[in-house]
């Protein structure tokens, strides 16, 4: 029952005031939310010369969406390597949504388009993309700058990339270029070296040098070229044009490459004409020749493709004037595909401003640097702005650099064993930012990514007295001797940030290939390290190892020594560009009417207060104040009409292991929710002993709760979490009852280690132990056994059951029937957001199903029962361990028993065999069909 209380003139004019704020900043943010229609698409194939004076053709698949409003800005967009048209359609969709005609198309010996692959060949793939233009502007829909020439802008990633830049460097008619991870030059990217005699002061932030024929990436390179020499072109599709042939041992790689490249990955070492042929095919080649305003993007997590060559790129074309905008983000080619978003967002944007708007180029130079873990172990970035890219209009001051002092051994001898076997593993393939964090874990995980003994030389910092933020390439100069055959000189470096208690973290998981010139006199070398974009924290120092051998390279099998040593006064050179933390720019409007909507909640939020002091002498049932908890007609409606929950009710008392079971979607989460007073039900109640449960309800003090994520913060200790925890409450210390905690938690020594160290088990048995600080009345917890391995599964199994005969009552939902079997006194099935059973373990498991009996005579048994008046089907059970199962339908067990006896059969045993699992499947097949026959009515 409701107090009556006075409605205050005052209190309506605060109500009245938060609600026209509260409709001023609806609408002010208010926007159609009537979807577009999808854009209208059309397959077309147009064929092009194969090559300069071939009479042969090839046919180039592509894909046409149109905008809603024609004539438009057109945009062509290339794929990646190993794609087709059809791996772009999201892109090409989006685009086309944005007002843009988009033609998407599959490159020479991709998708179903036929011909040969030749890396962006000038006369061939380059020369089809100018065909595409040339198609373009013969097309009504797609808005002229002049006779034949398009109003268009051209976009990629990676092997699109190139070609975007490519196109833009060889056709004048191209407006605007955004390139994404992609190279400057092919050759310097598949064989890199990183050591030159000769050291610049650099300029831009990711500049590095080339000191000549380099070290083949190995794993990269037999991917990269290994996706085109396929045993079946994947251009022969049913719809091809005819008939192709059979690949050879080049597969659908022209014969130039195929041939230079199984020569180099044989030795390791390009030749001179493998190095030209690549550049030619790069941008590198064009790059001075482009007059487009360009977007170059590149990934700060990929070891194919690096950020020096978007430096590359970016230097190339503002030198000429053109100008560019260069950003880096957090993905590439090993972060499996995160960032794809921000890469395809920034496209459409740059595009939108080139094609349709003012075309400025903004001169911000934006970048990411890793954040702390989320508490699922997932990585956080904070996107950084900088006025500009340092160094790349000329004129302009180059980047701000720090001199970093370095210590280390005078000289280092360093070994690469026969076969260069056992060899450091830096980086996999599309994996490398995940390995680079391996070593950072500790344990048997480090051991995998730890250089072998006796071939890395090791130069470190002192710890650093604050943050230094590493943007771009960072650069150290050497001394090495080698002793080696010829041509075998070759070492990696690379750049670990390592921690106060010795943790290694490797930033990109790239490392810098170095092949030294000839002789065995003493080289002086300035190595380029990897581009990063990385912070590192105050106490860390930095380390430049060198190493004589690494999996992701093409490593020469002869032993070889080394001696590594400092240059005279020789010191780490570190990028680091200054910049603020930024996040995307909003228009005012949209600002005020969140600030509006802000405004007016916190009056609402004001009001609910003071309503809810008002009234909490009437929230108080006494007939439930010893009952932990009552669940009354609950229902749970969403705005779109979906019903979570419909009409739950049940109760809870002391001493109680409940558990709430049901499949994926019945509620049970969201009866949860509400029950922690985190969303508020549409009808009906709950009473934690007898309060009824509202936001903020103080009742809730005597609920511990760990349902959808613990919360953790992996920056602290497990045991500054729960200290920090339990501070939030504003309960006094003494209360927290800490020591069963940590027995709890049973974390040893680890509960002083950082969270983000932590295995899922720990984290869930640390969130466990927190939601029973202060050891509270009634415990709720969702599926708190995930994670946990056999034998902790049984102690938790244990600490439950005690936890409740103290008289104190737990929820659990857990989805682990056979484990709810063991630990629950109770349980509440839910399907489709009703209750479908509830009552004892034993109660639901005894309600149905057989019952198996051991005799000394099953044979005659049988005989026996089926003279027996409401007995179900008696199955005799051949074999090793005879026996009798039975359906007991109505008939008391005793009689069974004493039927047996009194005519001479011996009972050995009678025991149920339904699992609460069986009657769990069968509760929500029943309820499955109702709900379906309901829904036809």
């Amino acid at each position: 029952m409701r107090i009556p209380r006075p409605q205050g003139i005052r209190t309506r004019i605060v109500v009245a005031v938060a609600l026209v704020a509260v409709g001023a900043g609806a609408i002010a943010v208010t926007r159609s939310i009537t979807e577009p229609p999808a854009p209208v698409t059309e397959d077309v194939a147009v064929t092009m010369p194969a090559g300069p004076a071939e009479p042969d053709q090839v046919k180039i698949d592509a894909r046409l969406y149109l905008p809603q409003h024609t004539p438009a800005p057109a945009v062509l967009l290339a794929h990646g390597f190993g794609g087709s048209k059809d791996s772009v359609a999201a892109q090409a969709g989006a685009l086309a949504e944005d007002g843009f005609v988009v033609l998407a198309y599959s490159a020479r010996g991709f998708g179903q388009s036929t011909g040969q692959i030749s890396l962006n060949d000038p006369d061939r793939e380059v020369a089809d993309a100018r065909g595409l233009v040339d198609w373009l502007a013969a097309r009504n829909e797609v808005e002229q700058d002049g006779p034949g020439d398009p109003k268009i802008g051209v976009a990629g990633g990676s092997y699109g990339g190139a070609l975007a830049l490519m196109l833009g460097g060889l056709d004048s008619r191209i407006d605007a270029i955004a390139a994404a991870i992609t190279w400057n030059d092919l050759g310097h990217a598949l064989f890199p070296n990183f050591g030159t005699i000769e050291s610049p002061p650099p300029s831009t932030p990711a500049a590095a040098g080339y000191g000549g024929p380099g070290v083949l990436k190995r794993g990269w390179a037999g991917i990269f070229f290994g996706a085109g020499a396929g045993t079946a072109p994947s251009g022969a599709g049913a719809d091809a044009a005819e008939p192709r042939p059979e690949p050879g041992p080049c597969g659908r790689f022209a014969l130039e490459f195929c041939r230079e490249y199984a020569a180099a990955a044989e030795s390791g070492k390009p030749s001179q004409e493998l190095l030209d042929l690549l550049r030619a095919h790069s941008p590198a080649a064009v790059a001075g020749a482009i007059t487009a305003p360009t977007l170059l993007i590149q990934g700060e997590q990929d070891t194919l493709f690096g950020l020096d060559q978007s430096d590359a790129t970016a230097r190339q074309i503002a030198a000429t004037g053109t100008p560019v905008q260069v950003r880096w983000f957090p993905g590439g080619h090993d972060a499996g595909g995160e960032g794809t978003r921000f890469s395809e967002s920034a496209t459409s944007r740059f595009l939108s401003e080139q094609l349709r708007g003012s075309g400025e180029v903004d001169e911000e130079f934006v970048f990411s640097l890793p954040g702390t873990p989320t508490d699922q172990g997932r990585p956080s970035y904070r996107r950084m702005t900088a006025a500009d890219y340092p160094g790349l209009v000329a004129d302009a001051p180059p980047t701000p650099t720090i001199d970093l002092a370095l210590a280390g051994p005078a000289s280092q001898s360093i070994l690469r064993p026969p076969g260069a076997a056992p060899a450091a593993l830096s980086a996999v393939p599309g994996l490398g930012s995940a390995l680079s964090n391996l070593s950072a874990v500790g344990g048997p995980a480090a051991a995998l990514v730890a250089d072998p003994p006796g071939q890395s030389a090791a130069f470190a910092t002192a710890p650093l007295d604050h943050p230094l933020t590493i943007t771009g390439v960072s650069t150290v100069r050497l001394i090495v001797t080698a002793a080696s055959a010829p041509g075998d000189a070759v070492l990696f470096a690379k750049l670990y940030d390592v921690s106060p208690d010795g943790r290694r973290t490797l930033p990109g998981g790239a490392v810098s290939a170095i092949r030294l010139p000839e002789g065995p006199e003493p080289h002086p070398i300035a190595v380029a390290l990897p581009g990063i974009a990385f912070q590192v924290p105050q106490g860390h120092h930095l380390e430049v190892v060198v190493t004589t051998t690494d999996q992701a390279y093409a490593n020469p099998l002869s032993p070889a020594q080394f001696s590594v040593a400092l240059a005279d006064d020789a010191g780490l050179l570190v990028p680091s560009v200054p910049a603020t933390s930024s996040s995307r720019s909003l228009p005012i409007g949209p600002l005020i009417g969140i600030a509006c909507i802000l405004g007016g909640a916190a009056l609402l939020v004001t009001i609910g207060v003071i309503r809810r002091r008002r009234r909490v002498a009437a929230e108080v049932d006494p007939a439930f104040v010893d009952t932990p908890l009552v669940i009354t007609d609950l229902r749970k409606t969403y705005d779109n009409g979906f019903r979570a929950v419909d009409g739950v009710s049940f109760t809870v008392r002391r001493g109680q292991v409940l558990g709430l079971l049901g499949p994926n979607g019945a509620g049970k989460t969201t009866t949860l929710r509400m029950l922690m007073g985190l969303i508020t039900p549409t009808e009906g109640e709950i009473r934690v002993f007898g309060h009824r449960v509202t936001p903020g309800a103080p009742v809730l003090s005597r609920l511990g709760s760990f349902v959808e994520g613990s919360g953790l913060l992996p920056h602290l200790s497990g045991i500054d979490n729960l200290r920090l925890y339990w501070e939030a409450t504003g309960r006094p210390a003494g209360e927290a009852r800490m020591d069963e905690a940590l027995e709890i938690a049973d974390l040893g020594d680890a509960i002083e280690r950082k969270v983000r160290s932590y295995s899922q088990g720990m984290r869930q048995r640390l969130a466990i132990a927190q939601a029973m600080l202060g050891l509270p009345d009634l415990m709720v917890l969702d599926e708190p056994t995930n994670g946990l391995d056999p034998p902790q599964i049984r102690t938790m199994r244990e600490v439950l059951i005690n936890y409740a005969r103290t008289g104190r009552t737990v929820l659990v939902s857990s989805h682990l029937l056979a484990e709810v079997e063991q630990t629950c006194t109770d349980v509440v099935v839910m399907n489709h957001g009703r209750v479908i059973s509830s009552g004892t373990v034993e109660e639901l498991t005894s309600a149905e199903g057989a019952t198996e009996l051991r005799v000394d005579d099953p044979s005659r048994a049988a005989v026996v029962l089926e003279s027996v008046d409401g007995l179900g089907p008696v199955r005799l059970i051949e074999g090793e361990n005879p026996r009798l199962r039975v359906d007991l339908g109505e008939t008391d067990p005793a009689a069974l028993v004493r039927t047996l006896v009194g005519a001479g059969i011996g009972v050995r045993g009678l025991s149920k065999t339904t699992r609460l699992e069986d009657v769990f499947l069968r509760l929500v097949d029943i309820s499955d069909h109702r709900e379906h026959d309901r829904e036809d009515a």
